[in-house]
């Protein structure tokens, strides 16, 4: 390491000191630093992309978050073993059954990352090219308003899929600009703050580079511009102004006009390549800055939800009409005993939802994280009204899978059929787009009474669901790995209890199959050492099966006390067994002609998540995950990711027709960090689900290491898709939105059926049809208009289909748009000291002091939202001034063992500012001395200085190294 490294880093370890506890941030910023340094060791030869930078980020302000939590409830934390991992992550927050969860929250930002390279590789501001810094910027700035917005209202899936968006032009700000080139040691704070200046910016007209030496472009950039400290970036694509820097690169033209070459450091081979590293690390410190911005403004456990550190989300969908007076107290009892049993483990939910509905209503959608308030909302449910029979319940559901995180399980209590049925394609949709088991708990299956509400008087009436009713919600369990049961409302609270009891955070399922008329089939399933709780799931009436283990033992099912059955319960036409868990290969002979499901479940930590792929239409090639039903008859890709396993590895996945008449075998390849990218000659035009075979390479024998996967809910392929161009997909509350898409088929042409529709019952047109050649494809616009009253932060969840001619075939598109007002507030809350007291002695714990605050927002603010104590473990009051509803009073008190305390103040949309109190008493030898004045350090607003310099340092450390470390941007 040269003196000056050693000098620059002296110098960063004083920088920024003041307003940062370096005591309490020491253990995670050192680390970090190994984080750092293992990262180097371990991509000695690797590109550094833009997912690396981004997970490495996330790992590492997600452990900041959860060590926050555990100090402040008094608890040690210990950070885990390099590298980290989802799976050491979710570990260390004392969450391991969320790694599966949190591994596809940072694979789906990584993804919405990725993107932007694909759908805007021609619009500069998106990569900071052709000095397109203000627009740049307004992206940065505008995609975090919504984020903060988004998670202010719950909505995690519109923030992350925001995020991912907006660290692309931010890391790219680093590899495309010569903000590293101006010496630049820092990230550049200002990007994520508007109403800032970013720098100083080259006017159209000043030449900033000159032609490279051959290939050697190390200094190209003209001396002045350095000199003066200007700002500039490569233009990309056919032509640039005179004297202007290319961004250089085999894709770009403009590099072989006059200035030549290039001054991208998007890898190490780039033009600017030899500060590549530099490049990288500030990119990298700049996303966690950014995640840092983002942590403060929604709290630490509201980031751990966005990231997925929680539970899963307990959603309930009921019919709320008269008849249902009995499945709403039962769901109140059983509601009460998962809560109550679930609070303070692993398994307790991290979100409750409850959508009600009826005829004609449904909804509001009820979300919170409060068990309390959620129990509340349940026992204020009173079952009334009805009208005609039928009940709006896929509208309810439809509420409910937009408004769960996606891979959530929602129960559906009714005994009525859907009176809205032509949301079925919808709600298939939306099933297999946020891949959510659905279980229907059915009161109406056989004759039963219902009464209804007429005047004065009470009229009874019989009724009957009839089969056809009865087949769309078991159609619609099936697509989505889930049950549906049917039993007598005495039987309901013995039921709900059975199929809500069971489900776990880590529940995975081995074999799911259905089989409509029944026939006799035999079903094989590997159990491996892993999992736990080993549990059959039958529905159906005149089933009879045997069951046999990997060592020969079999039972039949009039033998449900033998020895590899330990407990069974029958409520219904619902069965459910509990196995022992003995590893190896079982067999299951299922006998029945009529209707019938096997569900296979089991607790382990070893899952996978997969999504399927496309040729990339961007300049740079490769592939893009789909939003849509995969092409049917055609070759198709499919990537997938185990979870819960560093050392297992995949050795087979089969795409497995749900009919049982056929299965297509894949290509396996590995690919690095868990991922498997798996090729198959075609896709089955029938419904399908996914099965994965793996060895876990850490097991003690490789008998005992196999183990089994599938996917919970199924697919279906199609010859039709829908697309959108990219777009920003907001609009504020007021404005009408229009959405144009494209209708393509690779098969016949006609006329095709068009649907659009949204959770928020927005006002929306769009052509009810379209005409399509034979191959061909058609265009049409959706427009989309928010009430005035809209809550900014509100997503909407639109999903467009498109039916072939006779119904026989169908795909769709599910868009996530946001309705935000415009944000105008961009200033930090501001702290003004009032009083602070102390009888502050040497013996501490026998003296406390105070400190008084007031804090505000600014004559235009948006007001204080928020205040949090980030260090301290005193007591914190607040109340609003009196007369003055824009002003917070904050009192604190606390021992004086405990002398130092940081508030942390979020406005209205999201704004985060900190100020910093202590009270210090100076030790003296001669106990006569008198005390000492207690001093006050506040410090109005947040400084990233001291953790922007203590991680740099680290990383100039490691150039002593001299490892490459590449980001590899494209």
């Amino acid at each position: 390491m040269s003196p000056g490294s050693v000098a620059l880093c002296l110098l960063l370890m004083q920088t920024g000191v003041y307003g940062f506890n370096i005591e309490l941030d020491l253990e995670f910023l050192i680390n970090i630093g190994f984080q750092l340094i293992s990262d180097f060791f371990r991509s000695k030869a690797a590109n550094q992309k833009h997912e690396d930078i981004t997970q490495r980020a996330i790992l590492n302000t997600t452990l900041q978050a959860c060590r926050a939590l555990a100090l402040a409830d008094g608890k040690d934390f210990t950070f885990p073993s390099q590298p980290f991992t989802a799976k050491s992550v979710a570990a260390a927050c004392r969450a391991p059954k969320a790694s599966k969860r949190f591994r596809q929250a940072i694979e789906f930002i990584q993804r919405r990352n990725r993107l932007v390279d694909a759908r805007h590789v021609s619009d500069p501001e998106y990569h900071f090219d052709n000095e397109k810094f203000a627009e740049g910027r307004r992206i940065i700035t505008g995609g975090l308003a919504i984020v903060k917005a988004s998670n202010k209202e719950m909505n995690f899936e519109a923030a992350r899929e925001r995020l991912g968006e907006i660290t692309h032009p931010l890391q790219d700000f680093y590899s495309h600009s010569n903000w590293v080139e101006l010496g630049n040691t820092l990230p550049n704070t200002n990007l994520i703050k508007s109403g800032t200046s970013i720098g100083n910016i080259a006017a159209l007209g000043r030449a900033t580079c000159r032609s490279c030496d051959g290939d050697d472009c190390t200094n190209n950039i003209l001396e002045d511009i350095k000199q003066e400290n200007i700002l500039t970036s490569g233009y990309f694509g056919s032509s640039k102004p005179a004297g202007k820097c290319s961004h250089g690169g085999s894709f770009d033209k403009s590099k072989k006009i006059e200035p030549t070459g290039g001054i991208n450091k998007d890898k190490m081979s780039s033009e600017h390549g030899h500060l590549h590293t530099a490049a990288a690390n500030m990119a990298a410190a700049a996303t966690s800055e950014l995640l840092e911005d983002i942590r403060g403004a929604a709290g630490d456990r509201t980031f751990l939800q966005m990231m997925g550190i929680s539970g899963k989300a307990l959603c309930f969908a009921i019919d709320t009409t008269g008849s249902m007076s009995d499945d709403i107290a039962a769901v109140r009892t059983v509601t009460s005993s998962i809560i109550n049993s679930k609070v303070g483990t692993e398994d307790e939910p991290s979100l409750y939802i409850l959508v009600p509905f009826n005829d004609p209503d449904f909804g509001p959608l009820m979300r919170t994280t409060d068990p309390d308030k959620f129990k509340n909302a349940i026992n204020s449910l009173s079952a009334t009204g009805g009208g005609d029979l039928p009940e709006m319940s896929l509208s309810g559901l439809q509420l409910a899978l937009t408004g769960a995180p996606p891979n959530s399980e929602i129960f559906l209590f009714t005994d009525a059929a859907a009176k809205d049925s032509r949301l079925l394609s919808t709600v298939n949709a939306l099933i297999e787009r946020t891949k959510t088991v659905v279980n229907f708990m059915i009161t109406g299956g056989g004759l039963f009474r219902r009464r209804r509400q007429i005047g004065n008087d009470q009229q009874q009436q019989q009724s009957r669901l009839s089969t056809s009713d009865l087949q769309l919600y078991r159609d619609l369990a099936q697509t989505s790995g889930g049950q549906s049961i049917e039993v007598t409302k005495s039987e309901l609270p013995e039921a709900v209890s059975i199929i809500t009891e069971s489900s776990s955070s880590s529940l995975v399922t081995l074999l799911q199959a259905a089989r409509t008329p029944g026939k006799a089939e035999n079903f094989i399933f590997t159990v491996d050492e892993s999992v736990k709780n080993l549990t059959l799931y039958i529905t159906g009436t005149s089933v009879t099966f045997t069951l046999i283990s990997p060592s020969g033992v079999s039972q039949q099912s009039t033998n449900t006390t033998g020895s590899l059955i330990t407990a069974s319960q029958t409520v219904g036409n619902f069965k459910t067994l509990k196995l022992k868990s003995e590893v190896g290969l079982w067999e299951m002979k299922m006998v029945s002609t009529n209707p019938y499901t096997l569900k296979v479940v089991g607790e382990s930590s070893i899952d996978f998540l997969f999504d399927f792929l496309e040729a990339s239409e961007g300049l740079f090639g490769g592939f893009d995950v789909i939003d849509h039903r995969p092409r049917a008859g055609s070759n198709g890709t499919l990537l997938l990711t185990v979870t819960g396993s560093t050392s297992a590895t995949v050795t087979e996945v089969v795409l497995v027709e749900s009919s049982g008449s056929g299965n297509v075998n894949g290509n396996v390849t590995a690919v690095g960090g868990g991922d498997f990218l798996v090729q198959f000659s075609r896709v089955p035009s029938e419904e399908f689900v996914v099965l994965m075979r793996g060895q876990n390479i850490n097991s003690s024998s490789r008998s005992s290491g196999t183990f089994q996967r599938q996917s919970t809910s199924s697919i279906k392929a199609s010859t039709v898709t829908v697309t959108v161009d990219d777009t920003n997909r907001v609009f504020a509350p007021g404005e009408t939105f229009s959405l144009p898409f494209s209708v393509k088929t690779s098969g016949a042409g006609g006329n095709f059926t068009i649907r659009a529709t949204n959770d928020r019952g927005f006002t929306s047109t769009f052509p009810s049809s379209l005409v399509l050649d034979t191959g061909g494809s058609a265009n049409g616009a959706v427009n989309l208009t928010a009430p005035v009253t809209t809550t900014s932060g509100t997503d909407v969840t639109l999903t467009i289909e498109a039916e072939s001619p006779g119904g026989a075939d169908t795909n769709y598109l599910v868009l996530r748009l946001a309705v935000l007002k415009t944000v105008t507030d961009f200033t930090e809350p501001m702290c003004e000291l009032l009083s602070l007291q102390s009888n502050c002695t040497e013996n501490c714990s026998l003296s406390t002091w105070t400190v008084s605050v007031q804090v505000t927002d600014g004559a235009n603010g948006t007001g204080i939202d928020r205040v949090s104590l980030r260090q301290g473990n005193g007591t914190m009051n607040t109340s609003l001034a009196a007369g003055n509803e824009n002003i917070t009073l904050v009192s604190y008190t606390a021992s004086c063992c405990s002398p130092d305390v940081e508030l942390l103040v979020v406005d209205g949309v999201g704004n985060v500012g900190t100020c910093s109190y202590s009270v210090r008493q100076t030790s003296t030898s001669s106990s006569q001395a008198p005390p000492q004045t207690p001093t006050a350090a506040p410090v109005g607003s947040f400084s990233t200085k001291a953790f922007q310099s203590f991680l740099l340092c680290i990383v100039i450390t490691i150039l002593g190294l001299n490892l490459p470390f590449e980001m590899g941007i494209n």
